[in-house]
C-alpha cells in the first residue's frame, strides 16, 4: 500500500510552495484538490486516503511550476469567467475578474441599443483570446450575433474549443490583426480589451504576468498604442448611435476619454471596477438610425 496519502500531499506541496509564504498552506490545498479531483470536506476528513504515485508526481510537479509564479489557470488548464468554465493554455491571457466589467456593461449597452434596432444586435470582441469577453456575451444573448477576432491562430483554437464546449458554435472567429478580416461589415457593439502595459513597465515581468503572452499584454513602448489603434478605426466598423467600450489600465481613463472625444465620439464615459478604478471607457458613434 503507498505511503502516500492527502495529509503527506498537502505537507509536500505545502513545502514546495514555501517561497509564497503566508500562501504557501492555501495554495498548496487548492493544488491538491484540484490534481487529486477531491472534495475539500475530503482532505479534511480523510488525511489518510492513499495518493498513487501518478497523482503524487503530478502534484509535485504543478507545485514546482506555481513556485516559479505560473498561473493556476496554466497548472490546471482552465479559469473560471462570468460563471464559464473556459480552457485556457500560456496561448491566450488568463481571463480577470476586472474584465467581466466589460462584459456587464456592453450588455446594458447592447440592451439600450437591441430597443432601437429591427435586427439582432451585431456584437465584435477584438482580440478575444480565449473567447471570454465574446463568450460571455453571446451566452446571455442568444439572439445576438457575436463576431470575435484574434491575431493568433493558437488563441483562436482555444476560443473555438471553448465555444464548442460550450454548445455556443454560432459565435463567428475570425483571424487577422484588428478589424483587418472585416470587409464593409458594421457592429452595434465593439468590445476589447488590447494591450495596454508600456513594454518597459517592470509589472510585465513579476510573476503575474511573465508567464502570459507578450504580445497580449504590451502594444510596445507605447501604451495606448492599441488602444489608439481601435478608437481610430472603430468609426469605420461601428453603425449609427453604435458603442465602443474599451478596457484599460487604472490610470488611463483621462487619455482614452480624450482619444475618444478627438475621434468625434459622443456620451463618453468611464466606468470604476470594484475597487473603485477607472477600468472600461465607452463612447457612441453619432449618428441617426
Amino acid at each position: 500500500m503507498s505511503k502516500q496519502t492527502l495529509s503527506t500531499a498537502l505537507a509536500r506541496a505545502t513545502e514546495l510552495l514555501a517561497s509564497l509564504g503566508a500562501d504557501a498552506r492555501d495554495e498548496a490545498s487548492w493544488l491538491v484538490l484540484r490534481c487529486l479531483a477531491i472534495g475539500r470536506a475530503a482532505l479534511a476528513s480523510e488525511p489518510e486516503r492513499p495518493v498513487n504515485d501518478a497523482d503524487w508526481q503530478r502534484l509535485e510537479s504543478w507545485a514546482v511550476r506555481r513556485a516559479a509564479g505560473e498561473p493556476l489557470a496554466y497548472l490546471t488548464g482552465e479559469r473560471e469567467f462570468w460563471s464559464l468554465p473556459l480552457q485556457v493554455t500560456p496561448a491566450v491571457l488568463v481571463p480577470r475578474p476586472e474584465t467581466e466589467l466589460l462584459v456587464e456593461r456592453a450588455l446594458a449597452c447592447g440592451d439600450a441599443l437591441q430597443s432601437q434596432r429591427t435586427h439582432p444586435l451585431r456584437v465584435l470582441d477584438l482580440g478575444t483570446g480565449s473567447g471570454a469577453i465574446a463568450l460571455a456575451l453571446a451566452h446571455e444573448r442568444g439572439t445576438w450575433e457575436v463576431t470575435a477576432i484574434d491575431r493568433s491562430s493558437a488563441a483562436l483554437e482555444i476560443a473555438r474549443a471553448n465555444a464548442a464546449r460550450l454548445d455556443l458554435g454560432r459565435v463567428r472567429f475570425l483571424l487577422g490583426d484588428w478589424f483587418a478580416p472585416l470587409v464593409a461589415e458594421r457592429f452595434d457593439v465593439i468590445a476589447s480589451n488590447p494591450p495596454y502595459v508600456a513594454a518597459d513597465d517592470p509589472v510585465l515581468q513579476g510573476d503575474s504576468l511573465r508567464h502570459e503572452p507578450y504580445a497580449a499584454l504590451t502594444p510596445g513602448a507605447d501604451a495606448l498604442a492599441a488602444l489608439r489603434c481601435i478608437v481610430e478605426a472603430a468609426p469605420v466598423y461601428l453603425a449609427p448611435l453604435g458603442t465602443l467600450l474599451l478596457e484599460h489600465g487604472h490610470d488611463q481613463g483621462p487619455a482614452v476619454r480624450a482619444l475618444l472625444v478627438q475621434r468625434g465620439f459622443t456620451h463618453v464615459v468611464s466606468h470604476p471596477d470594484l475597487a473603485g478604478r477607472e477600468r472600461v471607457t465607452r463612447g457612441s458613434l453619432p449618428g441617426d438610425l
